[in-house]
């Protein structure tokens, strides 16, 4: 009798893995009757003779590989998995960046969201810049994701300015975290499109991924990491140096921002635009331009961008 203990990855998530009410589990077992197999946590483990556990340690390898790489496991792709043939959820797209919750496919569905994928690739450095709902954030955000689920990368940190519109901080309700995290929500959003709720707060309480403003980047050297800055526009020159100066070992950065969405006072110019003067021509930097055409949400928002840029063409020549 051979016993051997099957240990997931940390990025798996045990719940989809197992299925409801460990469905999967419970049909693997099924399915290999003369086997013994007990989960728990994230160690599997298999009784048997040698050829059986042999084998069944197989699958679990390769229904594990479908679970991180597609964020689900049906009963039928376990069937399929074992069968040796190619599971139907399974998307064959040149564009597919990762799959999100109950396998939904996170796509690069535009020109410049591909391009935005392959710098990425390229560079460990990039600037990715446009008007809101481009989905240059969120493409950023599932590249990151993918990195971690790869093993390329340890840990996220995301990061925005929290610079005040219209409120003080101050005068906001709640404690210091409670006056920031409306400021990252966007991000979380982000992120709950792409990973379980419960291995999402693991990520955030283990430190896997962090969620931060700015001001909590200095001192830190960031390695292991994709890092990456939402609405840079609203960084001063000062602040976005000391960010891009955080880079560490192994680690890229994308940095977002949107140059019409300035919220600086006007005696401050923008350390985005700033930066992408002075790092114009710095090896290993790239710069992805967004534009209208890649807006991704509401056709609605795409009017509303057309419109505002028509005003502020007929303000500009008024002046």
């Amino acid at each position: 009798m051979l016993e051997r203990i099957y240990e997931l990855s940390t990025h798996t998530d045990i719940i989809v893995f197992f299925g409801v009410n460990n469905a999967n589990l419970y049909l693997l077992k099924n399915l290999f009757p003369q086997v013994r197999i007990v989960g728990r946590g994230h160690a599997i483990k298999v009784e048997g003779d040698e050829e059986n556990v042999n084998l069944v340690m197989q699958h679990l390898k390769n229904m594990e590989k479908f679970c991180v790489e597609n964020n689900t496991l049906s009963e039928e792709s376990v069937i399929q998995i074992i069968k040796g043939e190619e599971p139907v959820e399974t998307t064959k797209n040149s564009n597919l960046i990762l799959h999100g919750l109950r396998g939904k496919s996170i796509l690069a569905r535009t020109p410049n969201q591909q391009r935005l994928v392959r710098e990425f690739e390229l560079n460990d450095l990039v600037f990715a810049i446009g008007p809101a709902g481009t989905g240059k954030t969120y493409t950023a955000i599932a590249l990151a994701v993918k990195a971690l689920k790869s093993k390329a990368i340890r840990k996220i940190i995301l990061s925005r300015p929290a610079v005040e519109a219209g409120e003080k901080l101050g005068f906001l309700p709640g404690d210091m975290k409670e006056k920031i995290d409306p400021y990252l929500q966007p991000l979380y959003d982000a992120l709950q499109d792409m990973i379980t709720p419960l291995k999402l707060r693991e990520y955030l309480e283990n430190g896997t991924i962090q969620i931060a403003p700015l001001a909590f980047m200095r001192g830190r050297t960031l390695t292991d990491a994709v890092v990456i800055l939402d609405e840079a526009q609203n960084t001063t020159r000062l602040q976005l140096k000391m960010f891009l100066t955080r880079m560490g070992l192994n680690t890229k950065m994308i940095v977002t921002g949107d140059i019409t969405q300035i919220d600086l006072p006007t005696t401050q110019k923008s350390g985005l635009i700033d930066a992408m003067s002075v790092l114009k021509n710095v090896e290993g930097v790239s710069r992805v331009d967004f534009d209208k055409s890649d807006i991704v949400r509401h056709k609605l928002v795409q009017r509303i961008v057309e419109a505002y840029e028509r005003s502020e063409k007929l303000r500009t020549k008024s002046e």
